[in-house]
């Protein structure tokens, strides 16, 4: 399947995917940023992209970003839906900086990774008893 992709600096090469089993392919920073101790920022991505109808794009850090540079999401994953690929829509990637020193995200820079999953669309079904028998809370199997 094609992906529309516009990048917005056409110095930086696509997104790809590095090996031929990797399912999730790399975004690079468009601009250097400099994330402050405790502190969130957005780094441009470079792309727009054009996510397929029954699809959504899920952004997460890389698996070396934490430990490398002590940055991560804030808020884990990141989801880009169908309808977010206008002229302005280019993906901002959100990284908190976890660590007591500033850290800065050079361009080109390898800063996320993305990841298309189906998603199907459901019709919500108000009903008075899901089960009749609760299986014990939260974190109850563990």
């Amino acid at each position: 399947m094609k992906i529309n992709v516009k990048r917005v600096d056409k110095n930086l090469p696509l997104p790809v995917y590095e090996t031929n089993g990797a399912v999730g392919f790399d975004f690079l920073a468009r601009r250097s940023v400099t994330i402050e101790s405790s502190s969130i920022e957005l780094i441009p991505a470079n792309v727009i992209v054009q996510v397929p109808e029954g699809y959504s794009l899920l952004l997460f850090s890389r698996s070396s970003t934490p430990r490398k540079h002590g940055l991560t999401k804030p808020h884990g994953v990141g989801v880009i839906d169908q309808d977010y690929c206008g002229p302005e829509d280019e993906i901002m990637i959100q990284m908190y900086n976890f660590t007591n020193s500033a850290v800065t995200i050079e361009r080109g820079q390898k800063i996320a990774q993305g990841l298309f999953v189906r998603t199907d669309r459901f019709e919500f079904e108000e009903v008075e008893v899901i089960r009749s028998v609760s299986r014990g809370g939260f974190g109850s199997t563990g």
